[in-house]
Protein backbone atom coordinates (compact mmCIF):
# COMPACT_ATOMS: atom_id res chain seq x y z
CA UNK A 1 0.00 0.00 0.00
CA UNK A 2 1.40 3.42 -0.92
CA UNK A 3 1.93 6.25 1.54
CA UNK A 4 2.64 4.01 4.50
CA UNK A 5 4.07 5.85 7.52
CA UNK A 6 7.83 6.03 7.86
CA UNK A 7 9.63 6.60 11.12
CA UNK A 8 8.67 6.22 14.75
CA UNK A 9 5.14 6.75 16.00
CA UNK A 10 5.60 9.65 18.43
CA UNK A 11 2.05 10.80 19.14
CA UNK A 12 -1.49 9.54 18.59
CA UNK A 13 -4.50 11.75 19.31
CA UNK A 14 -8.13 12.14 18.27
CA UNK A 15 -9.35 15.37 16.64
CA UNK A 16 -12.10 16.86 18.79
CA UNK A 17 -14.73 19.58 18.25
CA UNK A 18 -12.58 22.06 20.22
CA UNK A 19 -9.90 21.71 17.51
CA UNK A 20 -12.07 23.24 14.80
CA UNK A 21 -12.49 26.68 13.30
CA UNK A 22 -15.91 28.42 13.17
CA UNK A 23 -16.77 26.52 9.97
CA UNK A 24 -16.28 23.19 11.76
CA UNK A 25 -13.03 22.21 10.05
CA UNK A 26 -9.99 21.07 12.05
CA UNK A 27 -7.60 23.97 11.60
CA UNK A 28 -4.02 23.71 10.37
CA UNK A 29 -2.60 25.28 13.52
CA UNK A 30 -3.86 22.38 15.60
CA UNK A 31 -2.34 19.91 13.18
CA UNK A 32 1.02 21.71 13.18
CA UNK A 33 1.02 21.84 16.98
CA UNK A 34 0.51 18.05 17.17
CA UNK A 35 3.37 17.53 14.71
CA UNK A 36 5.55 19.90 16.75
CA UNK A 37 4.80 17.96 19.94
CA UNK A 38 5.68 14.69 18.20
CA UNK A 39 8.98 16.11 16.98
CA UNK A 40 9.79 17.43 20.43
CA UNK A 41 9.13 14.05 22.04
CA UNK A 42 11.38 12.35 19.49
CA UNK A 43 14.22 14.91 19.73
CA UNK A 44 14.26 15.03 23.54
CA UNK A 45 15.27 11.38 23.56
CA UNK A 46 18.17 12.07 21.20
CA UNK A 47 19.30 15.29 22.89
CA UNK A 48 18.78 13.90 26.40
CA UNK A 49 17.47 17.30 27.43
CA UNK A 50 15.32 20.27 26.57
CA UNK A 51 14.73 21.12 22.92
CA UNK A 52 12.86 23.96 21.24
CA UNK A 53 11.51 24.34 17.73
CA UNK A 54 13.47 26.78 15.56
CA UNK A 55 12.12 26.12 12.05
CA UNK A 56 9.29 24.38 10.26
CA UNK A 57 9.98 23.89 6.56
CA UNK A 58 8.31 22.30 3.58
CA UNK A 59 4.95 21.71 5.23
CA UNK A 60 2.26 20.54 2.84
CA UNK A 61 -1.39 20.02 3.73
CA UNK A 62 -2.64 17.21 1.47
CA UNK A 63 -5.98 16.26 2.99
CA UNK A 64 -8.33 17.65 5.65
CA UNK A 65 -8.58 16.29 9.18
CA UNK A 66 -12.10 15.77 10.52
CA UNK A 67 -13.56 15.57 14.01
CA UNK A 68 -13.15 11.99 15.20
CA UNK A 69 -10.13 11.23 13.04
CA UNK A 70 -7.27 9.53 14.88
CA UNK A 71 -4.13 11.50 14.04
CA UNK A 72 -0.80 9.66 14.18
CA UNK A 73 2.49 11.56 13.79
CA UNK A 74 5.55 9.61 12.67
CA UNK A 75 9.02 11.11 13.05
CA UNK A 76 12.22 10.15 11.25
CA UNK A 77 15.68 11.57 11.74
CA UNK A 78 17.09 13.70 8.93
CA UNK A 79 20.23 15.17 10.50
CA UNK A 80 21.97 15.78 13.81
CA UNK A 81 24.10 18.92 13.97
CA UNK A 82 26.21 20.32 16.82
CA UNK A 83 23.25 21.87 18.63
CA UNK A 84 20.32 20.99 16.37
CA UNK A 85 18.28 18.02 15.21
CA UNK A 86 16.30 18.03 11.98
CA UNK A 87 13.44 15.58 11.60
CA UNK A 88 10.83 14.75 8.99
CA UNK A 89 7.31 14.40 10.37
CA UNK A 90 4.43 12.70 8.59
CA UNK A 91 0.86 12.99 9.87
CA UNK A 92 -1.64 10.28 9.01
CA UNK A 93 -5.26 9.84 9.98
CA UNK A 94 -7.35 6.76 10.46
CA UNK A 95 -11.09 7.08 9.84
CA UNK A 96 -12.18 3.47 9.69
CA UNK A 97 -12.01 1.41 12.87
CA UNK A 98 -12.52 -1.81 10.91
CA UNK A 99 -9.43 -1.50 8.72
CA UNK A 100 -5.84 -0.37 8.98
CA UNK A 101 -6.17 2.11 6.11
CA UNK A 102 -4.48 5.42 6.83
CA UNK A 103 -4.43 8.67 4.88
CA UNK A 104 -1.39 10.95 4.78
CA UNK A 105 -2.66 14.44 5.57
CA UNK A 106 0.48 16.47 6.16
CA UNK A 107 4.25 16.27 6.23
CA UNK A 108 7.09 18.64 6.94
CA UNK A 109 10.63 19.14 8.15
CA UNK A 110 11.14 20.52 11.64
CA UNK A 111 14.39 21.64 13.30
CA UNK A 112 14.91 21.63 17.07
CA UNK A 113 17.80 23.07 19.10
CA UNK A 114 18.99 21.72 22.44
CA UNK A 115 19.07 24.33 25.21
CA UNK A 116 21.03 24.40 28.45
CA UNK A 117 19.75 25.64 31.82
CA UNK A 118 20.28 29.25 30.73
CA UNK A 119 18.16 28.75 27.61
CA UNK A 120 21.20 28.96 25.34
CA UNK A 121 21.99 26.47 22.56
CA UNK A 122 24.23 23.68 23.79
CA UNK A 123 25.95 20.71 22.19
CA UNK A 124 23.78 17.64 21.58
CA UNK A 125 26.33 15.32 23.22
CA UNK A 126 26.58 17.37 26.44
Amino acid sequence: MKNQPKGELAIKVMAMPKDTNPAGDVFGGWLLSQMDLAGGVFCRKIAKGRVVTVTIDSTTFNEPVFIGDTLCCYVSLVKIGKTSITVHIEAFVSRDFESENVIKVTSGDFKYVKLNGNRKPTLINE
